[in-house]
Order: C-alpha cells, then sequence, then structure tokens
C-alpha cells in the first residue's frame, strides 16, 4: 500500500511539474507578443494595422452623408462612449490633434437612445464630423469595435496605419 501511495506522490509531482512549466511558457509568449505591438495590445479586437478601411455609411449631427468613399486623404477617427473614464481623458487629446492635424477627423459617440450626449457633441462638432449611433451600431460594426476610447489612423489610401484602445497614436504626430 505505501508503495502505491508514494507512486501517486510521485506521478502529482510530476504533474505539477509540467504544468508549472507550460505556464512559464505561457506567461513568457504573452509578455513578448505584448512587446511587440507599436500601437497598443495585439490581443485586441478591431482592424489592425495594415488593414484598409471598411465600407461604411452614416449620418453626421448636422445631417451631412458620411461614408468610406466620401473620405479622402488622412483620417482620425475615434469611437467614444460617455460615462467611460478613459474617454473622458482621451477627449482633449483627441480634439487637441484634430485641431493642428491636417487629416479629416471622426468622432462617433456611442450612446443609448435618450442618453445625454450634447455636450460630448458640441465639443467635438468644433474640430470633427459626429456621428451618434446605439451601441454595435453599423459604424462599430464596420470598424470592429470592441472598447472605448478606439482610434484609427487612416492614410491617403485608406490603410489602417495606426490603431490602439490607450490612443497612444494621439500622441504621436
Amino acid at each position: 500500500m505505501m508503495e502505491l501511495l508514494a507512486a501517486a506522490v510521485v506521478v502529482v509531482g510530476l504533474l505539477s511539474m509540467a504544468n508549472l512549466l507550460l505556464m512559464v511558457g505561457v506567461i513568457r509568449r504573452l509578455r513578448k507578443m505584448a512587446t511587440q505591438s507599436e500601437f497598443g495590445s495585439p490581443m485586441m479586437d478591431g482592424l489592425l494595422v495594415g488593414e484598409r478601411m471598411p465600407e461604411f455609411a452614416a449620418m453626421t449631427t448636422a445631417g451631412e452623408p458620411v461614408t468610406h468613399e466620401l473620405v479622402s486623404g488622412p483620417a482620425l477617427i475615434a469611437f467614444f462612449s460617455p460615462g467611460c473614464p478613459p474617454c473622458e481623458e482621451l477627449l482633449p487629446r483627441f480634439i487637441a490633434r484634430a485641431r493642428t492635424s491636417s487629416s479629416q477627423a471622426f468622432a462617433v459617440v456611442v450612446a443609448d437612445p435618450g442618453e445625454d450626449v450634447a455636450e460630448k457633441v458640441e465639443r467635438l462638432r468644433e474640430v470633427a464630423r459626429v456621428v451618434v449611433e446605439a451601441p454595435t451600431g453599423d459604424l462599430q460594426r464596420a470598424f470592429k469595435v470592441q472598447g472605448y476610447p478606439t482610434v484609427y489612423v487612416i492614410d491617403a489610401d485608406g490603410t489602417v496605419v495606426g490603431t490602439n484602445l490607450d490612443a497612444q497614436v494621439l500622441v504621436e504626430s
């Protein structure tokens, strides 16, 4: 009986060691992947650098149509949600970048129907075309937005050249 107990302890010990080695390997791999991305976590959902801007159509708060075909030249496209602390922190940087950039600026404010977003829309309208849409709206689906704030920098040929959730791209020129 003692031999069986000793064998069981050895087997459990070996399995624990194998599990530990696998976990160390997974953690090292995740750390390596996190440092390889230029614009944030490589594990986030959404459009990736190098992808083409998707087809979309929307109406701004000023009643102007906005489509992928009307976006010519470089563009800065941001998605914000009211009551989101990171969005509030990013908003002044987005406005400053849009004001000083030669790129077109678009802002999508994601709000539940009836939610008061007038103040945020007015601040953004000074520098960008603003679209307000409900959660999981057409623009969010087209741009594969999963979290807020999300910022995309699109170059002149419609390719994503910057994207992230923490908006590091806004502090770069």
